[in-house]
């Protein structure tokens, strides 16, 4: 059953954008001034770019302040980014380290509670309160997701079940016993439990109404595939370690962009070659800084992520600057042949196209010293029961290819596979396998 959406905290959600600038003017002030105090390594850079503190007084002078990008926390692993001394740390959150050194960040008191009440506004925004369950499908540990948002589930009030991920037959067993009605975890483990669901003829059992997916891109189609399997609303949230986990943004009841906390961190978009900052409307490179941490402030830190901002007030009564989805990361691209190859433009073809799930990978390798790009899809348990053409199989290979070389311009080599033949995830999915680099 749908409930009323809310806003949380109005006074600062629907503040109008000057004060919102005057406030956030004066936290920048406040954060560069603790970050050139208390980490030399920011400090050295400052100097380098002969920026003081003193020289920030407006947002509008964020732009002479030096970037930070992921390679910086490797380089100072563990704490030499931590600008409040150890015994204020009260957590530590990170990447799980798969390649190369894990990245760490270091939360005071007050950085949880700032964490907490964005993901508590995600939550408000889908009308959780007291009534609800929230059965938490993100990995707890390191990872920002589970945590995250369990904080924020509790901050309204809600019963949460921190079911963390795996194990699918358990979660849909307590979905089912518990009356779980929103569900939190990466779409395309979102997807994974709608297909499991539909497999075992739970639908009419599962009472989910809601759920806040995020940890990975994801694009429209893949929202309406998951809106039909679950029968719920699926929301975007946003988030990564480095600036405060999930809740860093959030999608309102419009689905158009979600709203970036913009009381607790400062959005900009710039171009990814030239570092040019970048005005509302225009697609780049997603840049956050912290306003309100303490414990290990960002400042102007490189997401990585493409995407674009728009400025105007949401028909929700928001005002804050919203974020359209993920399009992309400078760091994922594939560069097939010379061109720019995104996975969420394939998936954007495969999700619309009928007879095939929403379960992919993409296959980068190279032959004869040109570069081939293998879209390995699987098709859809009915129509696979059904199915036994290997005409229909060729006619729905090329309208793939197809579809796919209208979107990307490149011809690519489709392979239909049969139903659970590619790897499922129960995190974050690993959509691109790229043999150039073994």
């Amino acid at each position: 059953m749908a409930k009323e959406p809310r806003i949380l905290d109005p006074e600062m959600e629907c503040m109008d954008p000057q004060e919102r600038r005057r406030l956030q003017g004066e936290r920048l002030r406040k954060t560069v001034e603790l970050e050139y105090a208390n980490v030399p390594f920011y400090r050295e850079r400052m100097d380098a770019k002969g920026v003081k503190p003193e020289d920030i007084q407006t947002v509008d002078d964020i732009v002479k302040l030096p970037f930070m990008q992921k390679t910086d926390l490797r380089d100072t692993f563990p704490f030499g980014l931590f600008a409040a001394p150890k015994e204020e740390i009260v957590r530590i959150q990170g990447s799980s380290g798969t390649t190369g050194k894990p990245i760490v960040s270091g939360y005071t008191e007050n950085d949880v509670e700032v964490w907490t009440r964005m993901v508590a506004r995600a939550m408000a925004s889908i009308g959780a309160d007291e009534e609800d369950i929230v059965q938490v499908c993100y990995g707890y540990g390191l990872f920002t997701g589970g945590l995250g948002a369990h904080q924020g589930a509790t901050a309204v009030k809600a019963m949460v079940v921190p079911m963390s991920s795996g194990n699918t037959q358990r979660q849909l067993m307590m979905m089912e016993e518990l009356g779980s009605t929103v569900l939190c975890c990466t779409p395309s483990y979102a997807a994974y439990l709608g297909d499991s669901i539909k497999e075992a003829g739970l639908r009419d059992k599962i009472k989910l109404r809601a759920g806040l997916f995020g940890a990975e891109p994801w694009t429209e189609a893949m929202r309406q595939r998951i809106e039909e399997l679950l029968g719920i609303d699926a929301r975007d949230i946003y988030g990564l370690t480095e600036i405060a986990g999930p809740g860093v943004a959030f999608e309102c009841q419009e689905k158009h962009g979600a709203h970036v906390n913009e009381d607790h961190v400062i959005a900009e978009i710039i171009d990814p070659v030239t570092e040019e900052q970048l005005p509302y409307g225009t697609p780049g490179e997603l840049v956050f800084t912290t306003i309100t941490k303490t414990g290990m402030p960002m400042l102007r830190y490189r997401t990585h992520d493409i995407c674009t901002l728009y400025a105007e007030k949401c028909a929700c009564g928001r005002t804050t600057v919203r974020m359209g989805r993920i399009t992309g990361r400078t760091d994922d691209m594939i560069i097939v042949r010379g061109v720019n190859v995104f996975p969420s433009q394939i998936e954007t073809v495969l999700v619309k196209t009928p007879g095939v799930a929403p379960h992919y990978q993409l296959i980068v390798d190279r032959v004869n010293d040109s570069d081939t790009l293998e879209v390995k899809v699987e098709m859809d348990e009915a129509v696979f029961a059904k199915s036994d053409s290997l005409g229909e199989m060729q006619r729905l290979q090329k309208h793939i290819q197809g579809q796919i070389k209208s979107v990307v311009g490149i011809m690519t080599k489709v392979s239909i596979v049969p139903p659970k033949t590619v790897p499922r995830s129960e995190g974050k999915a690993k959509r691109v396998i790229d043999n150039r680099k073994l």
